[in-house]
């Protein structure tokens, strides 16, 4: 998994926009939680899926960026939780244990 680190609240706007052309995912991590962790090491087993881009926000470190994702795409904060962009919204949201790259793909292919 070749990862976009998400750090900046000004990359959502970047993120909207980009989401216009190709699919965005954030995938938001807990460094303090061990199912968070075990959902990351699932994904990174993984190479990116063709035509999607993957963003990894820490959010222990940048809390102010996580809560701005929860109310800029207009979701519940989760930890740990994955959510897909296009068109400049979120389409999918998922968290803890139902985060699978294969059901993001199948969501990707669907919105």
């Amino acid at each position: 998994m070749n990862w976009i680190t998400l750090n900046e609240i000004n990359q959502l706007q970047e993120i909207k926009e980009k989401s216009k052309v190709t699919p965005q995912v954030i995938f938001k991590h807990s460094t303090r939680c061990a199912t968070s962790q075990m959902i990351k090491t699932r994904l990174e087993r993984n190479d990116n899926p063709p035509g999607i881009d993957f963003y990894f926000l820490d959010l222990i470190n940048n809390r102010n960026v996580s809560n701005e994702v929860a109310e800029t795409f207009h979701v519940h904060h989760e930890s740990p939780q994955i959510l897909l962009i296009k068109n400049g919204e979120c389409v999918y949201d998922e968290s803890h244990l139902g985060i699978s790259l294969d059901e993001v793909v199948e969501q990707n292919s669907m919105n």
